[in-house]
């Protein structure tokens, strides 16, 4: 602490005998220099000095912090002497901020009568078990009180954007470092599926060379005309060896037409199309 009072005379008698070094002595400083002993004429107001903090957050602070600080038991509070320095603190603000010190008044009465209630006889209940501690109910709210302080001063004590650290913004060019999308799975299985479904459209089909004999053919369609009447035109065709035997057949049935050796009818238009063996007068 540095006391400075600018035009205040001093004693000599008392300058005379200041040390030229500064060791830890000196009450303190004076334009830069070391101050060891008060002026004897100088005037200081009774409240110059004078601090007063609001450093509780409320009354259950203030209990807590008049425990904690000489190690009495939670469990176990000595109300009186807890309630004198309570009564002690409550009396100084109450001095100063009237509105402040009603909340810690309405405590005060709390203390007073859990200690008038200590100084009966303790009842019992009809169940003849005995009265439950009157300072029960305080240390409950002691221990919750205490139990939120110190989470609050966990978290108070995590990294905060803006407070402990600030977010770091740097700037990349596009050119240097190209941003990719990322590709999920569902991206992946849907390009697969295009993949096979292009594979599917394009096939290769392996070509060979198979000789079909038209006679040949033309004697398996009479053998099929033979005793029967009308046999239908579709009834011909071997769907089962593939087209180019279709085709062959057709052919066969062509030449035989061409050879009037079997007859092709049909009752009216559109109506189903039958073969018969050439009728040859005898």
């Amino acid at each position: 602490m540095t006391t400075a009072a600018e035009g205040a005379p001093f004693d000599a008698a008392a300058l005379a005998h200041m040390p030229e070094v500064v060791d830890q002595v000196a009450l303190a400083r004076l334009y830069g220099e070391p101050l060891f002993a008060l002026p004897q004429d100088l005037y200081i107001p009774p409240d110059a000095l004078e601090v007063f903090l609001e450093a509780f957050e409320g009354p259950l602070d203030l209990l807590l912090y008049l425990i904690r600080k000489q190690n009495f038991n939670i469990l176990d509070i000595p109300m009186l002497s807890v309630t004198k320095q309570y009564l002690v603190y409550v009396d100084q603000i109450r001095k100063r901020n009237l509105e402040l010190a009603a909340e810690y008044l309405l405590m005060a009465a709390m203390l007073i009568e859990i200690k008038s209630r200590m100084l009966l006889p303790p009842k019992r209940s009809a169940d003849g078990d005995e009265a439950e501690d009157p300072r029960a109910e305080l240390v409950r709210r002691l221990l919750e009180y205490e139990q939120m302080k110190l989470a609050a001063a966990r978290l108070n004590a995590i990294p905060q954007l803006g407070r402990d650290f600030v977010k770091a913004n740097v700037y990349i060019e596009q050119s240097l470092k190209p941003r990719f999308p990322d590709v999920s799975v569902d991206d992946l299985q849907s390009a697969w599926r295009d993949i096979l479904k292009r594979a599917r459209l394009v096939q290769h089909h392996k070509i060979s060379r198979e000789e079909l004999s038209v006679r040949e053919h033309m004697s398996i369609v009479l053998r099929k005309l033979q005793g029967q009447r009308f046999v239908a035109f579709e009834n011909l065709f071997d769907t089962g060896r593939g087209t180019p035997v279709l085709v062959v057949t057709f052919i066969a049935l062509l030449e035989l037409a061409k050879e009037t050796l079997i007859d092709i009818t049909q009752a009216e238009a559109f109506a189903p199309i039958y073969v018969r063996l050439a009728y040859s007068p005898t």
